[in-house]
Order: structure tokens, then C-alpha cells, then sequence
């Protein structure tokens, strides 16, 4: 026998997935903010990069941490987000290993204890392009 596939969550908003686990983070605290995530196109062939993305519920307290392969935005087209309460912050890194060197970029969002609930945070990500080795200019031979 096989387990049912888990519900996946969509944001009423936005239409969007939401990534597992990313609603109703601290106990008696409403989720406010709205996260969209998106990855730009002529990035979606990356193989290996994914995205971390952290919610400090305090500066002393990892409340939750998630990874996100890029190949999921191309399985799902209407993208991801996650839902934080009015306080925190929200790191999102953008991970690639697969160049030489790898890329590693991050982005913290402080989320405002006054921010008004149904407030959209939009993270788009762009990574580099891929740089080739420059060639040298001088020709031994």
C-alpha cells in the first residue's frame, strides 16, 4: 500500500505553493507577511543551486530552516512562498556549488513587529553569470 501524497498548500493571495512547514510559525502569532519567491528564468537549468531560507523568530532562535531546490520552480510554474508573523527575520540564500568558485549570496528581510497583515515581501533571485576562465592574452608560443 502507498501513502497518499501530502497536501500541498497554496496561498489564497497569490496562488502560489507554499513551501512545507512555512505557515503558522510561533504559537499565537497570525502569519502577516506574505514571502514570494521567484528564481529568473535563465536560471531554472541550474542542476545544483537551491535556495536556504531561515526565519528567526528572535535574534537567538532559528525557528525554522528550509531548502529549496531551483528545479522546483520549474515543476511548479506559479512559484513558492512562505507566510511569517509580524516579527523576525527571514534569511533567504541563494546557493549555487556547481561553478569554480561556487556562489553564495544572501538577503535578510527584518519583518516589522507593525507590518500590517496581508503585506507582500517579493525575493526575486538572479544569479550571476556563468564566468569562464579568461584565456591569457599572451601566447607563449
Amino acid at each position: 500500500m502507498t501513502d497518499p501524497a501530502p497536501q500541498q498548500f497554496k496561498s489564497a493571495q497569490s496562488g502560489r505553493l507554499v513551501v512545507p512547514g512555512w505557515m503558522n510559525l510561533v504559537p499565537n502569532r497570525a502569519d502577516a507577511v506574505e514571502i514570494q519567491l521567484d528564481v529568473a528564468s535563465a536560471d531554472l537549468n541550474r542542476v545544483q543551486a537551491s535556495l536556504l531560507i531561515e526565519y528567526w523568530a528572535t535574534p537567538d532562535d532559528l525557528t525554522l530552516q528550509s531548502v529549496l531546490p531551483v528545479r522546483a520552480f520549474t515543476a511548479a510554474p506559479e512559484s513558492w512562498c512562505a507566510f511569517v508573523p509580524a516579527q523576525g527575520r527571514v534569511l533567504v540564500r541563494a546557493i549555487d556549488p556547481q561553478p569554480n568558485p561556487p556562489v553564495l549570496a544572501s538577503h535578510w528581510i527584518n519583518v516589522d513587529p507593525a507590518t500590517p497583515a496581508g503585506t507582500t515581501v517579493n525575493v526575486t533571485v538572479n544569479f550571476p553569470a556563468q564566468v569562464t576562465p579568461v584565456q591569457s592574452l599572451l601566447n607563449p608560443n
